[in-house]
């Protein structure tokens, strides 16, 4: 790690920390009952044996929005942090090779309720904050080691079911088929993760089955979309939630596509991630992470339904008002909503890019500077000559 992204880090744990400092009466106890929202995780940590274990606040009701970030745009920042400190995770280590027993059982059945879950743990010991965030998952609350876990009876969602039962379906099928039954990314990720699908099942860490999630299903939309004809206008979106600004550049060309992010630091100095891809995808692990499959695959869903091709730009400028990651998936929201907004048309790839810049603080040159969609764009294709 660098020093520079260190520094982030140190000043992301210490904002988490200034919020549960904030609520003083954050829940410690050996025991917790309430309903599930529903919701469980899988941690990576000590891969290939992780913590394993449900979500649950204590409180009893409908509890499902602490846990459905397709519900979370327009809430705002404290918001959500209010939600994710009310779930108290429960753990037990699990070797990801062995999702067997009643207890995984009993979270797979948590994992495809349809409704929120009455829950009841008992820990080893009093639950202890978690002070740990990181970009790619929601945080959560206070952290204790289960001793008991029980689980009320509820329904299960009848398309989750049936993926869960074929043993012959790969778990890439599987994801792709409740996706097109319009199953909510967010609940295939966390079947997926606990071990639901495939012939050969295992434990998939919580972050990593967010990534591989918004991954497949966007190759699989890009698939029909290198079919299309392309785009013949310059189109401008933007958005802002939480701290992140968005704007997207949609231009002629065949598939291309190029995530950037910025960010400032404690000193005020200015960080970069920036990933490219073309028609044979990427070749490496995007410097941006989660964030080019969310954002790709939030794109890939705007370009199938308008039935067109085309060359995308995205750039994201973290403000420093975002003080504490929320997950990836505020990505795919913040992009998906920035292309529900009215486009500016542009003559020009350059005019779009300047004036998505003028909404930015950071200037035009230093994304340019790390662009490899701007070279390619400027190469020619064998079209050109004809």
């Amino acid at each position: 790690m660098s020093r520079k992204a260190a520094d982030v880090r140190k000043a992301i744990e210490s904002n988490w920390n200034e919020y549960l400092s904030k609520y003083a009466n954050l829940f410690s106890s050996n025991y917790v009952e309430g309903s599930s929202p529903p919701s469980v995780f899988v941690g990576s940590y000590g891969y290939p044996k992780v913590l394993v274990g449900p979500l649950v606040p204590p409180v009893h009701g409908d509890t499902q929005v602490m846990d459905m970030p397709e519900s979370w745009i327009g809430k705002s920042l404290e918001d959500i942090v209010n939600y994710r400190l009310s779930l108290i995770r429960g753990i037990q280590p699990i070797k990801v090779s062995m999702p067997q027993g009643r207890y995984i059982e009993s979270l797979q059945d948590l994992a495809m309720s349809t409704h929120s879950t009455d829950s009841e743990l008992e820990f080893v010991k009093n639950t202890r904050a978690y002070s740990f965030v990181d970009s790619e998952n929601a945080p959560f609350g206070p952290v204790g080691e289960i001793k008991t876990a029980k689980f009320s009876n509820s329904s299960s969602d009848r398309s989750i079911q049936k993926m869960f039962y074929d043993k012959d379906i790969l778990s890439q099928d599987a994801v792709l088929e409740l996706y097109n039954r319009g199953i909510e990314i967010s609940k295939i990720q966390k079947c997926f993760s606990i071990g639901m699908f495939g012939k050969n099942r295992k434990l998939v860490p919580t972050r990593w089955s967010i990534t591989a999630t918004d991954d497949m299903i966007s190759k699989s939309l890009l698939e029909e979309i290198i079919t299309f004809t392309e785009i013949d206008i310059y189109c401008l979106f933007t958005f802002e939630h939480l701290g992140n600004l968005y704007a997207i550049i949609l231009f002629p060309s065949r598939w291309m596509f190029e995530m950037q992010e910025a960010w400032y630091d404690q000193d005020g100095n200015i960080g970069f991630g920036s990933d490219f891809e073309g028609m044979n995808g990427l070749s490496h692990y995007p410097e941006t992470a989660g964030a080019h499959f969310a954002s790709r695959l939030a794109v890939a869903e705007y370009l199938l339904a308008n039935k067109i091709q085309a060359g995308v730009m995205v750039l994201r400028e973290i403000r420093p008002e975002y003080t504490v990651p929320v997950g990836v998936w505020q990505v795919r929201e913040g992009v998906r909503m920035a292309l529900k907004q009215k486009p500016v048309l542009v003559y020009t790839f350059e005019e779009g890019l300047d004036l998505a810049c003028k909404g930015l603080s950071i200037d035009k040159k230093e994304w340019l500077a790390r662009s490899r969609l701007q070279k390619a764009r400027k190469q020619k294709s064998i079209k050109d000559y004809f």
